[in-house]
């Protein structure tokens, strides 16, 4: 028998997910299980059984240091923010660009004119009271 094809998720890893759920929820203290749980079931399409898969996984990660367990909530480590740093500085270097050189037939450009100073507001009439009515 040849070996079955895996099924393609329709969803990230779950080291994905569960960093873009502690970055998202933003909780000083770290972000518990539960609402790791309710962010990714909001956001992704998981099966019915994913809240053991991702304790497991909190499990795991924490032990192997991407995720710090501070009683019984999770924040990411400082090895787990630094790597997306260094991946946008590779991103923002590009080749130097050859210059061209301009033409010298270009017309100058026109100095700016001397700004004039505005005159002073004059203040506003008080306005009249209306007329009472009959």
């Amino acid at each position: 028998m040849p070996p079955k094809a895996k099924a393609v998720s329709s969803h990230p890893t779950y080291k994905v997910m569960v960093a873009a759920a502690i970055s998202a929820l933003k909780d000083r203290t770290g972000s518990s299980s539960i609402a790791i749980a309710k962010y990714l079931a909001a956001n992704y399409k998981l099966p019915e059984n994913f809240k053991k898969a991702l304790n497991t996984q909190l499990k795991k990660q924490s032990e192997a240091g991407v995720l710090i367990k501070v009683k019984s909530s999770y924040k990411l480590s400082q090895a787990a923010k630094a790597p997306k740093k260094k991946k946008a500085a590779k991103k923002t270097k590009a080749a130097p660009k050859k210059k061209v050189a301009k033409k010298a037939t270009a017309a100058p450009k026109k100095k700016a004119a001397p700004k004039k100073k505005a005159a002073p507001k004059k203040k506003a009439a008080p306005k009249k009271k209306a007329a009472a009515k009959k």
